[in-house]
């Protein structure tokens, strides 16, 4: 009986299929990696060696967040305090509050010694995608927009999503994530003169002329 394929679209046929799979089963395995909490680290609460309270810090005394993180007005990367500012406040030799906790010798010995606390890093983005920290709050988003109310953390946690997706649905519509530039690290800002959020956001979206980029290039480099 004459076969009713030739073997060369026989073989065609069979890599077909087997393109067909093998996608298919990427696919699966990269939505179910990509899609879990796991990896887009939401609740994601490590326990730090010295217990800072940004809820004390931020959200009783009132400290201004770029006074820790003091380049993310002008930096890609929002940077970590040295020991050095946590001296200022915590300083034994100057009798400074609780110099002697016993919760602050990491602290301490960094600042003796000039090697860093081993901080857990606890927000971080793919290595494939570019985010600068300056450009997002000089045009007036908040730090809430991204990291959710810290002011209120014990301990900080990884609140927002910051999937591509996610940012994606921002840079469509940014105008509801806009406020002052001024009141970026204002965790508890809200409009004002009975005015909304969307609002506020509409008139900053014009007057800094926000063009937030959707093609791939802008994250992706």
């Amino acid at each position: 009986m004459p076969a009713i394929f030739s073997r060369t679209l026989d073989a065609q046929a069979r890599q077909v299929v087997l393109g067909v799979v093998v996608a298919v089963g990427l696919f699966v395995v990269g939505w179910y990696y990509y899609a879990l909490p796991s990896y887009t680290r939401v609740g994601y609460t490590p326990e730090q060696p010295v217990p800072f309270s940004h809820e004390l810090h931020v959200g009783q005394l009132g400290m201004d967040c770029a006074y820790c993180h003091q380049a993310v007005f002008e930096s890609p990367v929002a940077s970590v305090p040295t020991s050095q500012t946590c001296m200022n406040c915590h300083n034994p030799k100057k009798a400074n509050v609780k110099g002697n906790s016993p919760l602050l010798a990491p602290v301490r010995s960094s600042y003796d010694t000039g090697r860093p606390v081993e901080w857990k890093r606890v927000h971080k983005l793919p290595e494939y995608a570019y985010f600068n920290h300056s450009l997002h709050v000089n045009k007036g988003v908040s730090c809430v927009s991204c990291h959710g109310q810290v002011n209120e953390m014990k301990v900080v946690t990884h609140d927002k999503l910051l999937t591509m997706g996610w940012c994606l649905k921002c840079h469509n519509d940014p105008h509801e994530h806009l406020r002052p530039v001024n009141e970026v690290t204002n965790l508890t800002w809200k409009p004002p003169g009975g005015k909304s959020a969307s609002e506020v956001g509409t008139e900053i979206e014009k007057d800094l002329r926000v063009k937030a980029p959707m093609n791939c290039q802008a994250c992706h480099r």
